[in-house]
Formats: C-alpha cells, structure tokens, sequence
C-alpha cells in the first residue's frame, strides 16, 4: 500500500494564507482531502501543522513529529507524539497502524520524506488563492513523481502523482 502525500497550495504555490491551509483550500479541495484521509491506516504531521490545523478529532490515529515534550494534540484520544525522523516516524506508524499512511505535514517533512523515497504518491490540489505564505515552487515538488493525472473542479486543479 501506498504512502501518499496531501497538499494543498495556492496558484501562486502559496501554501498558508494567514498562517494555515484554510485560507489556500477550496470546497471540492476539502471534499477531495476528507475523502481520501477516510481510507488512510494513521495520518503524519508536523508539530506546526498540529498547532494551526484542525487535528483535535482525526477519524484515524494522527502522529505528530515534533521536538517538543508537550503533545499539541492532546485532547485527541488518536494522537500520538514522536521526536524521531520523518523517515522513523514512517517506519514506526507503519509497524503499528499499518501501510496506507498519508502525510499531510508541511512541505519540509514532505521533501524530506521524497529525499528519502519514502513517499509513493502525492495529491497536489492547486486553487485559485494567491497572495498566501510559505510559497512552494510547484513543479520542483512535481519533478519527483514520474506519472501524473490532472482533472480540474470548480477552479481546483487536482494533480495526482505517482513515482
């Protein structure tokens, strides 16, 4: 089973806009996203993305990689915090939640995990957000994959990457 990677970016590769995703992300983005995360064996991100995004309820175990002695999330029964690599965190949620593990961490966890060929798919959807933060060079990210598919909702560019 697949690791796959899930980002969501602005047309200008905005990935926050006032500090988290909610202002790059679309309806049919959130559809997409919450569809997907449903079949995942455990969710992985960051400490960040624990303090800005919306992790208190996940429907799945959520690991949080963070240096921090203190749990962001610890008012989420499901959430579990690791101070290891990306790579050994991947390793240790697949021994024991299983394979189908999707990262939704920022983009250093995630390059971090491509250097390493940790991650076999990415689903990249690109909106009509510009003017955001923390921009990404988007067709550096998609240079890793080498198969790709696009179909485009309501404005969303939704990118599906496979190495």
């Amino acid at each position: 089973m697949p690791v796959i990677a899930t980002l969501v970016v602005g047309a200008d590769g905005s990935t926050t806009n006032k500090g988290n995703s909610a202002g790059v992300t679309s309806e049919i983005d959130r559809s997409h996203f919450l569809q997907r995360r449903r079949t995942a064996d455990c969710i992985i991100i960051g400490g960040n993305t624990a303090r800005t995004e919306p992790y208190h309820r996940t429907p799945v175990p959520v690991v949080v990689i963070s240096r921090s002695l203190i749990n962001p999330l610890a008012d989420n029964r499901l959430a579990h915090c690791w101070n290891l690599s990306p790579s050994n965190a991947l390793d240790k949620a697949i021994a024991m939640f299983g394979p189908r593990v999707h990262i939704e961490a920022g983009i250093s966890i995630i390059n971090e995990l491509l250097l390493h060929n940790r991650i076999d798919e990415l689903e990249l959807s690109i909106t009509e957000s510009t003017g955001g933060e923390d921009k990404i060079d988007i067709q550096e990210l998609l240079n890793h994959f080498t198969s790709m598919s696009e179909t485009t909702s309501q404005g969303t560019r939704m990118i599906s990457a496979q190495r």
